[in-house]
């Protein structure tokens, strides 16, 4: 079994992960030895903060142990793909791959005769999600009934948001002024049109006012942010969604939780001062990255 996106799970195994989350928040030493002589390789081909340190993290206070592979660093850099996780895949217990293209993680989880962890790509990014549910249950005690705003550009982000969210019944309604073209899957889209629960408007106001949370992310994927390159599409970008920061004025009457994936770019998709306001709940949310990766890797790994 392989996590490379939500196609392919039900609500119910969504929520499974999620609760077993929160479980292993609540309760850390009934699973310290529980991926004891258990091996993660994590190979990496995009920068990482909160995929690295938690999937590592969670392996060692779970008895076990991660190798973090820099994809430069490795011969993936000069062969098949295929051919090195057949490799790679006979040695270790699982794989966490955090790569450029979708296509690419696909390629490597056909290959790998252990399971296979999206830790994000131009696609999508499921383990994001699962620390974001957590998050949500955790404050609002249900996620039945609840409804989240995702405001920005339409990225691999929001669309696990929405595969996730319309599976375990949350509703979602996504403001996002620009569709990241790398990121489109209309079988995903469609999907969740049929289910009632995912809405699109560009009218801020109208779906931040009866929202519990209230999400955003980057507008400049990570690569691109300080890439001259890019610069032209940067600021184009910007001009378009700086109307929809999440500031004071743009969320006043709200008293929505405020979530943010990280990594943040203060003054753009969020003023500073709402990061720090008493309704940001974006640190925790961080934080849960963890429970979540400790359930990941116990559901992939049949240790529950």
């Amino acid at each position: 079994m392989h996590l490379l996106n939500f196609k392919g799970w039900s609500g119910e195994q969504i929520m499974e992960i999620v609760n077993k989350g929160i479980e292993v928040k609540r309760e850390p030493f009934k699973y310290r030895d529980a991926l004891s002589g258990k091996t993660l390789a994590m190979i990496f081909q995009k920068t990482s903060t909160r995929t690295r340190v938690s999937f590592e993290v969670a392996m060692t206070q779970m008895g076990g142990h991660a190798i973090y592979l820099d994809w430069r660093a490795t011969n993936f850099t000069i062969a098949d793909i295929y051919d090195e996780t057949q490799y790679l895949s006979r040695n270790v217990d699982c794989i966490l791959a955090r790569l450029l293209r979708h296509a690419d993680l696909q390629v490597m989880a056909k290959a790998s005769r252990v399971p296979v962890i999206n830790g994000c790509d131009e696609k999508y990014h499921p383990s994001q999600v699962i620390a974001d549910l957590i998050t949500m249950k955790e404050k609002r005690g249900t996620l039945k009934g609840a409804k989240l705003v995702y405001v920005g550009v339409h990225n691999n982000v929001c669309n696990s948001l929405i595969e996730a969210c319309t599976k375990v019944g949350v509703k979602i309604v996504t403001v996002t002024p620009i569709f990241n073209d790398p990121s489109k899957d209309e079988e995903l889209l469609e999907g969740a049109k049929r289910t009632g629960l995912w809405e699109m408007t560009l009218d801020l106001k109208y779906a931040v006012k009866d929202a519990d949370f209230i999400y955003t992310d980057t507008w400049v994927d990570m690569e691109f942010f300080l890439d001259p390159r890019y610069a032209e599409e940067k600021e184009k970008r910007i001009r378009i969604m700086m109307p929809y920061q999440i500031n004071r004025e743009n969320i006043a009457g709200s008293n929505a939780w405020i979530m943010h994936d990280m990594p943040i770019h203060r003054g753009y998709e969020i003023s500073p001062e709402m990061i720090e306001d008493p309704r940001s709940i974006i640190y925790e949310q961080s934080e849960n990255r963890l429970y979540a990766a400790k359930a990941i890797l116990l559901k992939l790994l049949n240790k529950y």
